[in-house]
Formats: C-alpha cells, structure tokens, sequence
C-alpha cells in the first residue's frame, strides 16, 4: 500500500465555554492551597492533551513554594509538599513498546515532573497512584492534610480516575462520588473535597476540562483539533464525522499499513486502503447500513468507525501494532527508509544509519521521541510569539481593552493636573 497522506482537514471551531473561562481565572487562587497537581492527559494524545493554557498558572505556582526557575529539579525550602505529577490515562490504547521510550524522553525535557502510566481499567495502577499520594502526604508529618488538584483537558478521565482512588484509598463501600460521562463538559464547577484517604489525610478536587481557547491557525491547529475530537475532548456535533473518519483511517494505516486494526471490520481478505469512501462502502454494507431505496449509509459507517475505534477498536490497534524490533529492522543489502508511528502525536522517518549494527531499539525511539518532543516545545513557542495561538476574535478583544485602558489613564492624569 502506498504510504498515506494526510487528508483536507477542517477548520477548528471555537468552545470554550463561560464555565472554562471561570476556572481558568481562579487557578492561582485554587493552586494556594494546593499541595499537588495531577493533570490528566491522553496516552494516544501525549502531547497534543497538554494544557498550555494552565501552565503559567502551575509555574507560578512552582516558584512561590520555593522550586529554583533555572533549575526545575532543586527546591530552595520544602515548607509544604508542591508536586506536579502527569498521569497518562488510558495506556491500554497504546503500544507496549512506546512507554518506556516516551518516559526517558520527557524525563529528559521536564525533570520537575513525575510520569505515570495508567489505566482506570487496572486495579495495580489505581493502587500505585494512591500509594503515590500517601508517600507524598508522609514526607510532611507536621501538615494536617494533603490536597490534590485535578486538572486537564475535557474527557480525559478526571472524574473516573478520583472516583477510582477513593475506592482505592476507602476501606469498605463507598458511594460513587463524581457523575462521569462519554461526553465532555459534564464537570462545570469545582467540586467539594473528595476524601481519598484517611490516614493520612488526602484530598481532593475535581475541577472543569478547560480546552484551548485557540487551536490554532494552518494545518497544525486543524490536526490539532481533529486529534482532540477524535478522543471525544471537543463537543460532539462540532466536527463532520466523516472528516474524523478520514484523519482516523490515514492514523491507522501510518500506525500499521500491513495489518490495521479496521481490517477486522471489512470482509476477510481485504487489503488496506486509503480511500475513505471506498472504505465506508464496505463497512456500510458489511455491517447492513442502508437507507431507503438501497442506498448506502456513508454517514452512519463514519459515526461507527469513530465510536468503535474509541472503544474495541483502539485496543485493537494497541495490540496488533508491529513490534518494535520489527519495526526498526532493516536489511543490510536493501537498505529502506521505514515510517514508524506511537499514538496519534509521534511519526519518524527512520533512515538505515538509524538502525547500525548491535543498536538498541529503545535508545533510537527515546531519541526520535525526543526530537519530537523538543520540535513540538519550539512549535508551541513560535504560536505564542507570532500570537497564532489567539483568535482574531481575542485579538479585537484585546485591541479594545487595550484601548478603554488608554483613555482610562489619559483621563486620570488629566484629573491629576486639574
């Protein structure tokens, strides 16, 4: 099959209710009487779920307890517990092979941070998470209590995740403590403390996925929505479904063009493809998706594809995904250049200098990762320097206050002179 190309993608919309908003404003006073911060991200999306929108609120935050600005891995005075810890939900939707890889190489660029793997389906993760928290909580005998802030993107898991850990963290029965649902925006204000344990005390607080106010301009934040919509993060009803199909179908085929996980939704014996609609075909009739007058249900396949690949159809695709020694093989007298992708944010070319004689896999994916992470950390940074990370609508918001504050201090020095 001839590798993929991206597909048109659309324009990104806007949703960033008022309630997000709210949040977003009373962070820094939230974080004062924050202990920890666990930010909740996508396994598929590492990079793409990162809140940058909260991220100068966190470092603030950071130095006022004392951690050292040049050096993120050394605290100046350890009054009370201050740690930032990322929780990658839902390892069970990506490869084995990439976790390791990916934790080295984020180590490298965020030292400050810790990196922890789970999935809310696996009671051992839920329990090392929570013994995460008790340690923490016992390193500082002398405080009453430790609080726990949750932040993150819409749906990826908050509420399920505190749920989880109480269940953990409380012996006996306990009620469920947080409404959960597959759709995003079900948390609006912050919750009520949740105790998650009792000796010693832990709590904590659900707070309201914040989104981005702005994906972004070009292809980069068109990609970028298509990837948060694909996990269920932006409201549905926002996005075309066959355009999610399309992103999702070029995904899959990068992820494993011999055997994509879809090819156990076609007919046996069908080779992959990189023709949406050839595709929908077969899946529309496959699976008896007619309407009046024998035609096929296109639009019905697409919301199907997405949904299944949401649920079965990433586990799938984890699971059958070549394995890394495979993928990094090469032959020595026809040497080939291969594509090799982890998730929905990591892709490399891997040239046949990447793979010398007597290398070790892990050590070439933690190095590709890397490079990714730190061309993703320079993207990020250019948005925000050429403000291609604001609307055109913020940016007449911005002009106009800027403007009232003007007359504002030109009409209080002319009072001053008077």
């Amino acid at each position: 099959m001839v590798l993929p190309q991206l597909p048109a993608l659309p324009h990104p919309p806007s949703w960033f209710p008022g309630h997000m908003m709210k949040f977003t404003r009373t962070l820094p006073a939230l974080l004062k009487k924050t202990n920890v911060v666990l930010e909740i991200r996508d396994s598929r999306l590492p990079l793409t779920s990162i809140n940058r929108t909260l991220e100068g609120a966190l470092k603030k935050w950071r130095l006022e307890r004392g951690w050292d600005p040049n050096n993120p891995g050394r605290r100046f005075f350890a009054v009370e517990a201050c740690e930032h810890i990322v929780v990658l939900n839902k390892r069970d939707l990506v490869p084995d092979w990439g976790l390791e890889p990916f934790r080295k190489a984020m180590a490298s660029k965020y030292p400050h941070q810790q990196l922890f793997f789970a999935s809310w389906q696996r009671p051992r993760d839920i329990r090392s998470l929570s013994e995460i928290l008790v340690n923490i909580a016992k390193d500082y005998p002398h405080a009453m209590e430790l609080n726990v802030l949750v932040i993150g993107m819409p749906n990826v898991g908050k509420s399920t995740l505190l749920n989880a850990l109480r269940n953990m963290g409380i012996k006996g029965r306990t009620a469920k403590a947080f409404q959960t649902s597959a759709n995003p925006g079900m948390t609006q204000t912050l919750s009520t403390r949740l105790k998650l344990s009792l000796d010693p005390l832990v709590y904590a607080y659900d707070t309201p996925g914040v989104m981005l106010p702005f994906l972004g301009r070009g292809t980069e934040g068109a990609e970028r929505g298509v990837k948060l919509a694909l996990i269920a993060g932006i409201k549905e009803g926002l996005y075309d479904m066959e355009a999610l199909a399309a992103y999702l179908l070029y995904r899959l085929n990068m992820l494993n063009p011999i055997s994509p996980a879809y090819l156990q939704l076609l007919p046996p014996g069908t080779a992959p493809t990189n023709d949406l609609e050839g595709f929908l075909m077969l899946l529309a009739k496959r699976m008896g998706m007619i309407k009046r007058g024998a035609e096929v249900d296109l639009t019905r396949a697409a919301v199907y594809f997405v949904r299944w690949w949401r649920e079965e159809g990433g586990l799938l695709s984890a699971a059958s995904s070549p394995r890394l020694e495979a993928g990094l093989s090469t032959d020595l007298n026809r040497p080939v250049s291969r594509t090799l992708a982890w998730g929905f944010d990591f892709q490399w070319d891997l040239q046949p200098e990447d793979t010398p004689l007597g290398y070790k896999p892990e050590t070439v994916i933690q190095q590709k990762m890397e490079q990714t992470i730190e061309e993703y950390v320079q993207a990020t940074d250019q948005e925000e320097a050429d403000e291609n990370n604001i609307s055109q609508t913020q940016v007449k918001k911005k002009a106009v206050q800027e403007e009232k504050e003007k007359r504002r201090l030109k009409y209080a020095a002319k009072a001053a002179r008077r």
